[in-house]
């Protein structure tokens, strides 16, 4: 049951989702001739044909006045369907769901917009069914057109709008009519950058002002930065509510567990393709084929910053050769080349190799922020003159963030933010003293 009033009271939740589930009924086939058609007809009382599908299951969760909520997970896994029950725009199949006090929901791509009506008429009916009356839209219609940036197209109407310009309108109409709890779905992922980054702001000065938020979003990096609870949403239940930070770090442990898997199951029968323009060398020795592992020797191709990485660098020297030097390079899927260690750097002489031997690279807390990265291996003579095997970023691996909360560049530096201590008598050295401390770290 959906039930939604206007009235609050001091200390109420906004939201009260209390046991909700929500079932689909899909078709599994299609029926594709008149004879099939008229047999599904007959045997309408046989299921076969239909599955149920539970996006909610049992569901429980309030959400406070003021606070601001984030829902993560993966796609499919039910956090829109959720945000729409909760705006009623579905009914659920059991349980109860409270809404108090206006709520605006920005959830679809030009949903509660007419394509024949001008983006000016279209602000009309869009407040009035947040529960705008006409003379309070009129005072707002200048301060949303504005927002939206639409000039001289708001008078167009807006089956020619872009998904872009639909965001700009839908976001525009929904944070000026003063809502209660605004809903926000990944739709402002549509928008250009620098309207996401004012809807960003709108955002913030919306929660400020005691504005309460229920925010959908694959951003994780936005969902820590805006919100002050989570709940990671997946197999139609809430896996872990929580602080943001905790609720994406296990999130994200869950999806590189899944990827590990995945991978696992596919290198059973897949080894790395090695084409021709992707290695050299005269083969007096070579690199028969390259390990990435954790701590404990385990292969793996996805892999925690902060957590250990060992590269296995296996060769085979048919004759003896002496000193000879390994080394390899990192490179970002962007191409950007990251480092490229060897053993003679390291002051690592290896003596001689003859037949089979292996060397590793041990790398003790991984640096490496969110990201893919390509791995190139090489053996070579002490004088770097005889290239013996040189394979071109071959060995593909995935970092997930883990504990860390950088969010941009290819490595964290593991720095600490201090500032340096005030003193009253020199308040200009002191802000000096702050900022150098800064720019240091």
């Amino acid at each position: 049951m959906y039930i939604r009033t206007d009235s609050y009271a001091e200390g109420q939740p906004l939201v009260e989702v209390q046991n909700v589930s929500k079932r689909f009924v899909l078709r599994q086939e299609h029926q594709r001739s008149f004879q099939e058609l008229f047999i599904g007809i007959l045997n309408r009382h046989t299921d076969s044909t239909r599955k149920l599908f539970w996006p909610l299951n049992d569901v429980t969760f309030s959400v406070f006045k003021g606070e601001s909520l984030g829902i993560i997970g993966p796609n499919g896994s039910g956090k829109s369907t959720l945000l729409k029950l909760i705006a009623g725009v579905l009914e659920p199949s059991s349980g109860d769901i409270v809404t108090r006090g206006r709520i605006a929901a920005l959830l679809e791509l030009g949903a509660g917009f007419h394509g024949d009506l001008t983006g000016r008429e279209n602000i009309y009916l869009n407040g009035t069914m947040y529960g705008l009356n006409r003379g309070e839209i009129r005072e707002r219609i200048d301060e949303i057109i504005e927002f939206s940036e639409l000039g001289e197209f708001i008078d167009m109407p807006i089956k020619h709008y872009s998904s872009g310009m639909y965001v700009r309108l839908g976001f525009a109409v929904a944070i000026h009519t003063r809502p209660d709890m605004l809903l926000v779905d990944e739709i402002l992922s549509v928008g250009d950058a620098g309207f996401q980054h004012k809807c960003m702001r709108a955002i913030q000065d919306f929660r400020r002002n005691g504005g309460t938020l229920l925010f959908v979003s694959h951003d994780l990096g936005t969902v820590q930065s805006v919100c002050d609870r989570a709940i990671w949403y997946e197999y139609g239940k809430i896996q872990l509510m929580g602080h943001p930070t905790d609720v994406v770090m296990a999130y994200l442990n869950h999806v590189a567990e899944k990827e590990e898997d995945a991978y696992q199951k596919r290198a059973k029968d897949e080894l790395p393709i090695i084409r021709d323009e992707q290695r050299w060398g005269t083969r007096r020795a070579t690199i028969t084929h390259v390990d990435l592992c954790d701590r404990g020797g385990e292969i793996r191709s996805v892999f925690v910053s902060g957590a250990p990485l060992e590269i296995h660098i296996h060769c085979h020297a048919p004759t003896r050769i002496e000193h000879p030097v390994f080394g390899l390079a990192l490179h970002h899927q962007n191409g950007t080349h990251i480092t490229g260690p060897n053993t003679d750097f390291s002051d690592l002489d290896i003596p001689f190799i003859e037949g089979k031997g292996t060397i590793i690279f041990q790398v003790p807390v991984l640096p490496l922020l969110n990201g893919e990265y390509l791995v190139s291996v090489a053996v070579h003579n002490q004088a770097d003159t005889e290239m013996f095997d040189y394979h071109d970023r071959i060995y593909r691996f995935r970092v997930h963030p883990g504990n860390v909360r950088e969010r941009y560049g290819l490595v964290t530096l593991n720095g600490q933010w201090t500032q340096a201590p005030s003193s009253p008598a020199t308040e200009n050295g002191t802000r000096y003293q702050t900022t150098l401390a800064t720019q240091k770290d």
